[in-house]
């Protein structure tokens, strides 16, 4: 089969998307099939490559803008006539549109002209994130666009079940779970670090408290601060250890000196500097998903977080670590407290989370992808085949 995957975001940019999109694209290909990318040019990307009509390896790149507020991230442009010519060149299967900006709803409106099966991915809570920048009356605007965009496509995909449901809820149709999992091989207990830590200034009994992901408001940044500081009264050894980057980073080392950040970290290195840490307070309530709770899981590390996404369906409390309703921020910050100042509890989480991690398996979710695709696939056929009988 051909399949092509279109988003706007991708590594080497590092970001829950751009890692899922990537997992599914290796997956599919893994699997024997061809799979054309399409995605916008990236920051220092050769001009000469963004300008070029021709795909290379499978790889279509287009012109786009930085995001506001993300400088080091790009939007499509929208493109419907270059993909248009593109599709009816290298005509894919089916097409799977990860990303609701410019460049996917050119890909879902160019799909449904063509008759082209195509599935969304439901990746990023923008109705959460209008909330978070202080534009709460653009909260139902942000649900009735998404809901457009999705609904033009045959399936819309979610990675948990609450989230499936609530979807539904909102008019959304045809609302699939694809479960995620995580690279275990990569994310391991083994990738400890008694250097890194004593680069960081701990010894082998501090305690290393981790922040993960993009440093910006839709994070909750504040609680986590606040949890850390509660814990730090009576821990004084505990550090903070931030891995990424945003636009809240800067403010944060200025008033935080004793904060450790290290910067964006990708693959073995953002393996290693998770494996070296204690206790992972995950205090965001935008996720969709939220992969980085099975990354801390896998590398042995045990998660404080709210009740939904990744942490609703793999976090069990007192086995893996604590979950806390949404809006008891208090119980959060007195989970954190909890778990950092009980070593050996910590210890044996640490030892379920991994188990826990264990039983999932990426090639699982390229194969659940796969079957997806053919089942829209042989829908298609089957009203080809009505019509042409009639």
């Amino acid at each position: 089969m051909r399949y092509a995957v279109i988003t706007e975001t991708y590594p080497p940019e590092i970001n829950g998307v751009s890692l899922t999109v990537q997992g599914l694209e290796e997956g599919l290909r893994a699997r024997g099939h061809i799979v054309d990318l399409v995605r916008p040019a990236q920051v220092d990307e050769p001009k000469a490559i963004a300008e070029s009509l021709t795909p290379n390896d499978g790889l279509t790149v287009v012109r786009g803008l930085p995001i506001p507020r993300y400088p080091s991230l790009r939007f499509g442009l929208p493109c419907a006539q270059r993909l248009r010519a593109l599709w009816n060149a290298r005509r894919p299967d089916a097409i799977y549109v990860a990303t609701e900006g410019p460049l996917g709803n050119s890909a879902v409106r160019v799909a449904n002209e063509l008759g082209i099966p195509v599935i969304s991915g439901f990746h990023t809570r923008f109705d959460h994130y209008v909330v978070d920048y202080a534009f709460p009356f653009l909260r139902k605007t942000a649900i009735a666009w998404m809901r457009r965009f999705h609904n033009r496509a045959d399936m819309t995909l979610v990675p948990t079940l609450a989230l499936q449901q609530e979807l539904i809820a909102l008019g959304f149709r045809n609302v699939k779970c694809l479960r995620r999992a995580v690279d275990c091989l990569r994310f391991n207990p083994s990738k400890r670090s008694a250097t890194l830590r004593t680069s960081w200034g701990l010894g082998r009994q501090d305690l290393a408290v981790l922040f993960v992901g993009r440093i910006a408001a839709e994070k909750n940044l504040d609680l986590a601060v606040d949890a850390f500081r509660a814990l730090q009264r009576h821990r004084p050894d505990a550090r903070f250890i931030w891995i990424g980057d945003g636009p809240r980073r800067a403010e944060l080392e200025e008033a935080h000196p004793d904060f450790i950040f290290t910067g964006m970290l990708r693959g073995d290195e953002l393996a290693e500097a998770i494996a070296s840490t204690d206790l992972f307070p995950f205090a965001s309530k935008s996720e969709t998903f939220g992969n980085v709770t099975l990354e801390a899981m896998a590398s042995g590390v045990p998660v404080v977080a709210f009740d939904y996404g990744a942490a609703r369906e793999f976090l069990r409390r007192n086995i893996h670590g604590d979950v806390v309703a949404m809006d008891e921020e208090s119980a959060f910050i007195a989970a954190t407290t909890r778990l950092g100042l009980d070593d050996a509890m910590r210890r044996e989480m640490g030892l379920s989370c991994r188990r826990a991690m264990e039983a999932l398996h990426p090639e699982q979710v390229a194969e659940d992808l796969d079957s997806l695709f053919h089942q829209l696939i042989d829908r298609g056929s089957e009203h080809a085949n009505v019509a042409l009988a009639q």
